[in-house]
């Protein structure tokens, strides 16, 4: 059993951090594997909405680790996503990050039926837009929603000041249990014999109206649109990647 997290902060060992390490020591001692990845500092690009990893199974931009993420949350049993509050909003490197990640997986198959939990940490407020902004998510991927004791958030400037927020600790140490609890009772319906739900996906409805060659692959890509000049663009940017 193996969960993955996501530091969504610029900073390795800061508040956001220090939430994530708190969960970990409860996944240790139950023996499930974890792996944090650090998005840290450097450029992470946004969507360009170029469509070419819906041809190709891969983002275009190949070298800040969203292809490899895809690829390791393919055997992952869950998934935690943690960010600092900017503004109200998460940071703008975790929801890169995802925007390319969801995407680019080419449909939801990699994250579907698999727990995912949002942590948002904060010197004050904003939190609950934050644990809203990444629940979305989990909404549209069919992802079940972990929750905890209290809503997922951390308070703190600093990581000393995080880890002195005692509800909130006790809140990722439930969370982190709850997670546990459900990949475990998940696993235990399939061996059980207990199906995944059928998933229908022929509706597709534009505000729009499209041709209907476009139905399939908007249908695949859920909230995102497929602009003309983008599209038109695809096959040059395979050649050239």
């Amino acid at each position: 059993m193996k969960v993955m997290l996501v530091n969504g902060s610029s900073h390795l060992h800061g508040t956001t951090m220090t939430a994530l390490e708190e969960m970990i020591k409860v996944f240790y001692s139950e023996e499930v594997e974890t792996e944090v990845v650090q998005l840290g500092g450097k450029p992470i690009a946004d969507c360009l909405q170029c469509n070419v990893c819906q041809k190709t199974g891969k983002c275009v931009i190949k070298d800040d680790g969203v292809n490899e993420f895809v690829e390791k949350a393919k055997t992952a049993d869950g998934f935690v996503f943690a960010t600092p509050v900017y503004f109200a909003h998460p940071s703008g490197r975790i929801y890169d990050f995802l925007d390319r990640v969801f995407y680019s997986a080419g449909g939801y198959d990699t994250f579907k039926y698999k727990p995912g939990a949002a942590i948002a940490v904060a010197r004050r407020g904003g939190t609950t837009a934050v644990l809203d902004g990444i629940n979305k998510y989990f909404g549209i991927a069919q992802m079940p929603v972990v929750g905890s004791t209290y809503w997922n958030t951390v308070h703190g400037l600093y990581g000393e000041e995080a880890s002195q927020d005692e509800e909130s600790m006790q809140t990722m140490r439930n969370l982190a249990r709850n997670m546990i609890w459900m990949i475990r009772c998940f696993k235990l319906g399939r061996e059980s014999g207990i199906l995944y739900p059928e998933t229908e996906t022929d509706a597709c409805t534009n505000f729009i109206k499209r041709s209907d060659t476009l139905r399939k692959p908007m249908a695949l890509i859920g909230s995102f649109g497929i602009e003309t000049s983008a599209a038109k663009k695809t096959d040059k940017i395979i050649q050239e990647s």
